[in-house]
């Protein structure tokens, strides 16, 4: 499906231009958390919100997409929260290594013909840039709503530095849900019966 082009996108994002500048979320010793993808922005924002103690950096590929999570996380004031408009296979160049402490893949596209595979953001080529990006110990953490997405997941992520600690192919019925903040897409499914999978993995 084709994105609805946004109304002056690139002139509400200026006027937002400080929630574009991420150079003062990499100073000062707070952990640093980074969400790719984050829709409408509403799981970056609140979790920013809850968490006063970490900085949240967002990005996202399209302007026409990131447009209403800038304009939303201005709206609540939130310090914590910033955005770059990137493609994810750029962050290596973007980021300083080893700055990011958790990771958080929501609701990726799952790319589900095997041809498109080295696109999903699980596959060895992103891996590998959250290696350089990510530190020792970091915590990345994946949503999804596709079987597929996940169990290929489950395969990648051990097998390119990273350690499963937690899974589940039902979120909101273990107890893994406490302290979950749901994305708008997952309020979707969740209202429909889809069954969410959760896992977390440590790059050792």
């Amino acid at each position: 499906m084709r994105m609805r082009k946004k109304k002056r996108a690139e002139e509400r994002i200026q006027a937002c231009g400080e929630y574009m500048r991420i150079d003062d979320m990499l100073e000062g010793g707070k952990p640093v958390c980074l969400e790719i993808g984050c829709g409408k922005g509403g799981f970056i924002c609140e979790t920013a919100l809850s968490r006063p103690d970490a900085n949240f950096i967002a990005v996202e590929r399209v302007s026409d997409v990131i447009v209403n999570a800038v304009e939303k996380a201005q709206s609540m004031s939130l310090p914590n929260a910033r955005f770059i408009v990137a493609d994810a296979a750029k962050l290596a160049d973007i980021l300083p290594h080893g700055i990011i402490r958790e990771l958080y893949l929501n609701f990726s596209d799952p790319w589900p013909k095997r041809y498109q595979h080295n696109k999903r953001l699980t596959s060895p080529v992103f891996l590998e840039i959250y290696k350089k990006i990510m530190r020792q110990n970091g915590v990345l953490r994946l949503k999804t709503d596709n079987m597929d997405l996940f169990g290929y997941s489950l395969v990648s992520l051990p097998a390119h530095g990273f350690e499963i600690t937690r899974e589940t192919r039902d979120l909101y019925g273990s107890e893994l849900l406490g302290g979950n903040v749901p994305t708008e897409y997952e309020k979707k499914f969740v209202e429909r019966g889809v069954k969410i999978c959760y896992l977390e993995a440590v790059f050792m």
